[in-house]
């Protein structure tokens, strides 16, 4: 069996766009109409959005329209322009969502103590809009449960949803229509929506690579993660670069710690669209480490990245999500490496959209798909973790020649990334797999020594 080992690497410039590709509208009016289509066949009457800061992603796909510090609702029905429902401060870009839509002021969805005294009951609003004794309505949130009548919105308007049509057993959990991973409208994306998340990846990447260049021993977490270069593109995740102790947690935000010589160190850099995630020691050999751990690289790293990299060469469209997930468990199922989550899950506005990755998981990859390889070891141990999160999409041969067509300088990227991976990681791809990363597969294990990362060449 080939050998990850570390090896001097150069890692190419492979270049970005300096302006986000172009999004037709008419996209927006498409995907409302195959959400209506799959209501139908479903039996709705009416569907009903919900999103708030954090889970924006289902609401601004459809609409275009990203809530800021509210909630908000959508309301749609079998013709017409849906009703968007948004507090005091949302109201006005509701007006300006890319879907022709019509504002509707509710002012329960607004902040604590602001003004509620212009809008009216939500009872009322729902039933101009349709919703009645006997209507059945499918609500999308965030994730969907066993069973249909549980619903993650809030309970003041689940319960007007369920008061309004006379029966709970009417009101239903539909957000699979749109991120079931199989068969969801949101796990297959348009070459334009594609492009689009080409470009975030190259910010995201260019941010994590920019950190592990400029790193240094006593610069603070927050001087460290000012290197991303954050644009006040929006986030798909709060940004995470934690050193020392505190990296051990992972989520955790930076500091004003001072980075040390001899830390883990863990950062993670997403904006809708896009992640990029690196883990390793602020080191430059092993000589840095605990005593304890200075086979860190055999013991840990390296049949990581042999894992990744088999899990790489089997991607393809068609693969099943279990078959994905045994090559994973096969190479990393020792408890010493802590596999617990899904080993890659599906990619869009935001950071996970669900996983068809499963254990026996039947669902095939489809074209159109965009993945983050996302296979974390939680070790628990004083080795840390090691860690390559990227993002990749799948696209036939049909689709690859309509992304090349329409975006040739990303389509000259693409091929580009597949090389580096190819002659410098050792990892071969599937015709069908685009990298988006401009750090694909790359892994430095010790940060201060980025000339030299993990190959399976040589």
């Amino acid at each position: 069996m080939i050998r990850a080992h570390l090896a001097p690497i150069g890692l190419p410039e492979f270049g970005m766009d300096a302006v986000r590709p172009d999004f037709p509208i008419a996209l927006y009016a498409a995907r409302l109409a195959r959400l209506r289509e799959r209501a139908h066949a479903r039996g709705y009457d009416r569907v009903v959005v919900y999103a708030d800061r954090e889970h924006s992603a289902s609401l601004s796909w459809l609409t275009g329209f990203d809530p800021r510090f509210e909630e908000a609702l959508l309301v749609v029905g079998p013709s017409g322009e849906p009703a968007l429902l948004a507090g005091n401060e949302c109201l006005g870009t509701a007006a300006a969502a890319p879907l022709p839509v019509r504002a509707i002021l509710l002012q329960d969805l607004s902040l604590p103590d602001q003004p509620r005294d212009r809008s009216r009951p939500l009872a009322e609003i729902l039933r101009d809009e349709g919703i009645a004794r006997g209507t059945r309505v499918g609500v999308i949130g965030w994730k969907p449960f066993a069973g249909r009548t549980m619903l993650d919105v809030p309970s003041w308007i689940a319960d007007e949803l369920r008061a309004m049509t006379g029966s709970a057993d009417l009101v239903e959990n539909a957000v699979d229509m749109l991120i079931d991973p199989g068969e969801g409208l949101r796990a297959v994306n348009e070459v334009e929506q594609l492009a689009a998340f080409e470009w975030a990846a190259c910010r995201t990447s260019e941010g994590v690579k920019r950190v592990i260049l400029g790193l240094r021993p006593g610069m603070t977490e927050h001087e460290a993660v000012a290197l991303l270069g954050w644009d006040g593109t929006p986030l798909s995740c709060h940004t995470m670069l934690t050193a020392g102790p505190r990296a051990r947690f992972g989520l955790l935000s930076p500091s004003d710690r001072p980075i040390e010589r001899g830390d883990p160190f863990t950062v993670a850099f997403g904006i809708q669209g896009a992640l990029d995630c690196r883990a390793g020691w602020v080191a430059e050999d092993a000589g840095d480490l605990p005593v304890g751990v200075r086979d860190y690289v055999d013991r840990l790293v390296a049949p990581y990245v042999e894992a990744v990299a088999a899990w790489y060469g089997a991607l393809r469209v068609g693969v099943t999500g279990g078959e994905l997930f045994e090559i994973v468990a096969r190479r990393l199922g020792d408890p010493f490496f802590g596999i617990f989550l899904n080993p890659g899950h599906l990619l869009g506005l935001d950071e996970w959209v669900s996983s068809p990755i499963a254990a026996g998981s039947e669902v095939e990859l489809r074209s159109g798909m965009a993945l983050q390889a996302d296979i974390i070891p939680a070790t628990g141990t004083d080795y840390f973790t090691t860690n390559i999160e990227d993002g990749v999409a799948l696209a036939d041969e049909a689709l690859r020649e309509a992304f090349a067509r329409a975006y040739p300088e990303a389509w000259t990227r693409i091929k580009a990334r597949r090389r580096f991976m190819a002659e410098a990681i050792g990892i071969e791809l599937h015709p069908d797999v685009l990298p988006f990363s401009n750090i694909p597969a790359w892994l430095p294990p010790f940060l201060l020594s980025p000339d030299r990362a993990m190959t399976l060449l040589g």
